[in-house]
Parts: structure tokens; C-alpha cells; sequence
């Protein structure tokens, strides 16, 4: 029987135990393995007296990672630098000695890059939000001032947080308020806090965006993610709601090429729609229209699959599984 381990840090996550049962249903003995609890061992061993022989141990309890067959990447966690580094070296390591990774570990980190990324999709030739990156605060009021509504987000952000949306010199937290201060304050403590700020335009919208998901380049389903009453952000992680979609041809083409571009094998792709004038011109305010240019907000490597099962009752591990089996 086939082993495929199962990169998690998390045992109850519906994605997690979603991949599991399809892994067993597709005849494999599947292995579910946190990296934060990885050992490797690097030693030179000599076998005689000249020849020598380099051996590496990669283990997770009493599992050696190369007795896989497949490995699949849920989630490989946060922390501090160091940490984070060895596990996707690990990752890295496991893959350049034969054994497929899925994602592998230079697409998560394309995709999780949201600076790389949005470079990645632009040379692509796919719509992106204009985006602007700047290390000082004078740049930063510059562009921000030209875009008139715009959106600071944390390069390696997840789940809709610490996201600031800046409109009329009024700065709004995804998740959080803030006390009383000036946009300059802002600007200068999140560049403390982060080196440089990634600015994009914010795109009006219906209210809500579009989470697609490809696996093995193809758009299996989609759902429109709502934004909850009073907020601005669709992610469902801060009270989004989500509901079936079906992708027109031109979505759907462009998250399948977004996909491609960063180097996923499934990925969750957020299209958002824009709004346009009665005479189908794009337009930058409020409108009972929902059509428009769609852009490529960002492209998740490593995506939860709950809200299009909930909406469709599609289970993107069973496609992930189909493609493992594929390339066995």
C-alpha cells in the first residue's frame, strides 16, 4: 500500500481530515505529520578509508519522511523565521530526492509572497490591482494619494488579517480599530513593524469577491465570499459568508492561469468582479451593477476546501487524490 503524508498542524481542520478519508479511499495509508515536530540528522559516515558517504535522517516520530510515497501540504504553520525556513527546506530537501510534494514548496512560497506573486500574475500578462511597493513614508503617501482608496496589506498575511484600508486620510483595520492618530502615524509604525508596504488600489465591488479553486489546472468550482454587515473584507475567516458561484469563461480562465503561474497544483484563487456604468465602462463607485473587470487579488497555495463543499458539496481533496494517484 502506498504511503502519502498529510502536512498538517492542525488535526481537526475540515481540509485536513477531508484529504485523509480521500487518501484511504483511494487505497493509500495516509500519515498525518506536523513539521513543527520534524528531526533531521546530517552526519558524514565513513565506509573506509578514502570513499565517504553523506546521510541525512528525516523523521517525525518514529516516521522516516522518505518511506513516503507522496506528501501532500495542508498547512506547515507559522513562527519565527528559523523555524518556518527548516520546514520548507525539509519540504525542499524531501522533493529534490524524488518525492512528489503537493504544493511544492517554491509554489507556497510564490503564492504566500503576496509581493512575488502579484509580480508572478502581472508577467504573466493576468489583471492584477495596480500595486506599488515603497520603504518610506513620503512614497507611501504618494501613492496612496493617487490611488484615492487604497489597501496596505502584510506581504505573508493569512486569513484577512492586519489588512488597512486607506480612504480619505481614514485608516480601517480588517480586524481591529484603532486608536485616534494621523495617517502618517499609521504608515510609520506599520513600516517599522514590516520593512516596506505592498499598496494596492482597492477595486469597488458588489460587497464580495470570488474564491475559485483549480486543482491539476482546472477550475473545479467557485464561490462568491460576502463580506458581513458593516465590514469591508469578504474573507470568510472574519465573518464572511459564502455562496455558489458559477465562473464565467473569462474567470475562469484567468484563475486557471494564475494557478499556473505561481506553480500550484490546486490553489484558491480570489477574483474580484469590479463594477461598471450602465454603459459597461468600469467605474470606481458604488453601482447596482456586478459586472466589470475581474482582477486577481491573490492566489492561496494552500487552501481550505469547507467553503465550496458547504456550497456545492464539491470535495477538492478527492481531485487532489485523483491527481496524486496520476503522477504515481
Amino acid at each position: 500500500m502506498k504511503k502519502v503524508g498529510i502536512i498538517i498542524t492542525d488535526p481537526g481542520d475540515w481540509t485536513a481530515r477531508a484529504l485523509t478519508d480521500a487518501a484511504r479511499k483511494k487505497g493509500f495509508s495516509p500519515f498525518i505529520l506536523d513539521l513543527r515536530a520534524a528531526e533531521v540528522g546530517i552526519n558524514t559516515i565513513t565506509d573506509e578509508p578514502i570513499a565517504r558517504k553523506l546521510t541525512t535522517v528525516f523523521k517525525v516520530g518514529n516516521i522516516d519522511l522518505r518511506d513516503l510515497d507522496a506528501i501532500i501540504v495542508r498547512d506547515v504553520g507559522a513562527g519565527a523565521f528559523e523555524g518556518v525556513s527548516l520546514r520548507f527546506d525539509i519540504l525542499r530537501e524531501l522533493e529534490a530526492e524524488g518525492i512528489p510534494v503537493v504544493n511544492s514548496p517554491e509554489a507556497i512560497r510564490n503564492a504566500a509572497n503576496k509581493y512575488h506573486a502579484s509580480y508572478l500574475l502581472a508577467r504573466a500578462g493576468l489583471p492584477v490591482p495596480e500595486t506599488v511597493a515603497v520603504q518610506d513614508v513620503e512614497s507611501a503617501l504618494r501613492v496612496i494619494s493617487r490611488f484615492g482608496d487604497a489597501v496596505i496589506k502584510p506581504v505573508f498575511g493569512y486569513k484577512g488579517k492586519d489588512i488597512a484600508r486607506v480612504k480619505h486620510g481614514k485608516v480601517r483595520f480588517s480586524d481591529r480599530k484603532i486608536e485616534s492618530s494621523s495617517l502618517e502615524a499609521i504608515l510609520n509604525k506599520l513600516l517599522e513593524e514590516r520593512g516596506m508596504l505592498y499598496i494596492q488600489e482597492f477595486i469597488e465591488n458588489p460587497g464580495r469577491d470570488i474564491r475559485a479553486f483549480v486543482v491539476g489546472g482546472r477550475a473545479i468550482g467557485a464561490i462568491y465570499r460576502k463580506a458581513a454587515s458593516g465590514s469591508w473584507i469578504n474573507n470568510l475567516s472574519q465573518g464572511g459568508s459564502a455562496d455558489r458561484c458559477s465562473l464565467t469563461e473569462e474567470q475562469k480562465e484567468i484563475a486557471e492561469k494564475a494557478a499556473l503561474a505561481i506553480g500550484t497544483v490546486f490553489a484558491g484563487v480570489d477574483i474580484v468582479e469590479g463594477m461598471t456604468d450602465n454603459l459597461g465602462k468600469e467605474v470606481k463607485i458604488h453601482s447596482s451593477q456586478t459586472g466589470g473587470s475581474p482582477k486577481i487579488l491573490e492566489v492561496n497555495g494552500t487552501p481550505s476546501g469547507k467553503g465550496i463543499f458547504d456550497a456545492w458539496g464539491i470535495n477538492p481533496a478527492e481531485y487532489i487524490m485523483e491527481y496524486i494517484v496520476s503522477i504515481l
